[in-house]
């Protein structure tokens, strides 16, 4: 009996030690697939990055473009003959720069004369509410 024992118990732990060889080879099949993935997905990012990159050279070479940076819906396009391309695709900010400057020196001018013309009106209400003090009691106040 002893002898049957011990044949079931050794053909126990050889089913275990096949078992363990299973998931083992199925651990490294599940690695390699992860490693394969992500080989592929590498090769088709590069590939897109590529392509992107293709479509934005193209689209630099074709394309020139005025461009305001307080009106990106204007687009006007250039002739080929124009020095400027478009500062927002090509990385040339000077005309989009001296076209900010413009606009905040203009916008400054404005506020300028709107101080001008109001700077009177405001100092007589300031100095009409300082002096003319009208004491009465709170609403709330009971004698």
């Amino acid at each position: 009996m002893a002898a049957q024992n011990s044949q079931g118990i050794s053909a126990l732990l050889d089913s275990e030690k096949e078992a363990a060889a299973i998931v083992q080879k199925a651990r490294e099949y599940r690695t390699q697939r992860i490693k394969d993935a992500r080989g592929e997905a590498s090769k088709e990012i590069d590939a897109l990055k590529k392509k992107a990159d293709d479509e934005f050279s193209q689209f630099e070479q074709q394309v020139t473009l005025a461009w305001h940076p307080l009106e990106a819906t204007r687009n006007i396009e250039l002739t080929a003959s124009s020095s400027h391309p478009c500062p927002k695709h090509s990385g040339d900010s000077s005309t989009s720069q001296t076209q900010v400057d413009e606009y905040t020196s203009d916008q400054l001018g404005k506020i300028a004369s709107s101080f001008d013309q109001n700077k009177d009106k405001v100092v007589d209400d300031l100095l009409q509410r300082v002096v003319e003090v009208n004491p009465r009691l709170h609403k709330n106040y009971k004698p």
